[in-house]
């Protein structure tokens, strides 16, 4: 079948056609379809056989051009290759922490998945006030799972280079390239920012030290080729609920810096918190929730850490310092000393990328939802200011960061300066 858009009205009939699909539903169903993408990049839609709602697929369809940005901006369609290999990958390092995949048919850039009726979007349960009790564990292992044992900490090294070659996924890279790294802080028409922000948004501009630092930043994310990284990793690409956790969405998988996933949980974490500003107006009830998240942001770098360097000790098989490298007098302590500080360099990192990740949801192409719904722009641009303030703190003192708490009193101190 050539290629084209699926829509509400032709996805029914083309599903019907796809045996691994009509196997998940009753002969001859009434189908329902609704589109619940985001609109940012692809279609998505809920099926649903409507006499027996539990029989349910998600079809998600990659169109040949940006969404957010409109036809006039073209882009490959290969990115839903790209999200069904990470996806098998991710079933097998991580069962259970990603929906089950059905169906991938190639040539129409469409993958039907498990739909999860009973989770919702992270992002959205956050602005809520929602709380998740296995969150910090369950994350904490899909990053540890997906990116130690896709890295030459734990793979041979042929193997390994084999499995990256299967990840090159250069036109998604210029996006993130692009729109993280460079576009926000440059005359860019796709560029949009609340206007209360505009002092802020051209301080940033021409601020040559934190751009020098960007570019730092930029040039690891495109040569650190340490491990396979969802690249996409925010609140958004997370469906959860109080017992179970999914992650979603990894189109821009490549092999990348460990650091860039692991801030982007962090920071969407941070920025949640920020959007508290606009919508809990109560001030107790705020703080409450504030410190809560924060204890998230907490609990997901120790617990990475802790798992990281637990599997990486029991699992030295990686042709990067192997087992047998360490086979020496003071050789234990040695593989400690070297687990220690690459863990630490790695927390480094998560604070450059996340404080670079900070800034360009400020002023780029793409801001969050979080923060986005915020009505007011003057309460909107309270949670924005402080978002810049806490990104270019985590952006310039990454160096002497030491632990987690490091970050995490940036932002508190950045919160308590502000008048509400």
């Amino acid at each position: 079948m050539a290629y084209h858009a699926l829509n509400e009205k032709t996805l029914p009939d083309y599903l019907r056609g796809r045996p691994a699909v009509a196997a998940r539903f009753d002969r001859g169903a009434d189908l329902s379809v609704k589109e619940v993408g985001d609109g940012n990049l692809n279609l998505v839609f809920i099926v649903a056989n409507r006499d027996e709602p539990d029989q349910a697929v998600i079809a998600k369809q990659a169109l040949n051009y940006l969404r957010v940005a409109g036809e006039s901006w073209p882009l490959t369609r290969e990115r839903m290759r790209f999200e069904s290999l990470a996806m098998q990958t991710y079933n097998r390092l991580c069962p259970g922490l990603v929906p089950e995949i059905y169906d991938y048919d190639e040539e129409m850039s469409l993958m039907v998945m498990e739909y999860l009726g009973s989770h919702e979007i992270m992002r959205k349960a956050l602005v809520e006030r929602w709380r998740f009790p296995k969150f910090v564990d369950h994350i904490s292992t899909f990053l540890v799972s997906s990116l130690f044992y896709t890295s030459d900490f734990s793979l041979p090294g042929v193997q390994k280079k084999e499995m990256q070659a299967r990840f090159i996924n250069p036109h998604l890279n210029k996006l993130q390239e692009d729109f993280v790294y460079t576009n926000p802080y440059i005359s860019s028409p796709e560029n949009k920012w609340n206007p209360l922000m505009d002092s802020e948004v051209e301080a940033i501009r021409a601020d040559a030290g934190v751009k020098a630092e960007i570019a730092q930043m930029k040039a690891a994310y495109m040569t650190h080729a340490e491990a396979l990284i969802h690249a996409d990793l925010h609140t958004g690409s997370i469906m959860l609920n109080e017992t179970d956790t999914r992650v979603i969405d990894p189109e821009f998988c490549f092999f990348g810096p460990m650091a860039y996933d692991v801030g982007a949980v962090l920071q969407n974490l941070v920025l949640n918190c920020l959007s508290h500003f606009g919508h809990t107006p109560d001030r107790a009830q705020r703080e409450e929730y504030q410190d809560y998240v924060l204890g998230l942001v907490r609990g997901v770098w120790n617990e990475f850490a802790r798992k990281l360097d637990e599997v990486w000790k029991a699992h030295p098989e990686g042709d990067l310092m192997p087992a047998r490298y360490w086979e020496s007098a003071g050789g234990t302590d040695a593989f400690a000393t070297f687990r220690r500080a690459t863990i630490l360099r790695l927390l480094q990192e998560t604070a450059g990328h996340g404080g670079v990740k900070f800034l360009r949801r400020m002023m780029g192409i793409v801001n969050v939802w979080d923060i986005e719904s915020i009505t007011d722009i003057r309460k909107r641009a309270v949670a924005e200011k402080a978002a810049i303030r806490i990104g270019v703190r985590w952006l310039m003192d990454r160096s002497r960061v030491t632990s987690v708490d490091d970050l995490i009193r940036v932002v508190k101190e950045e919160i308590a300066g502000i008048q509400t």
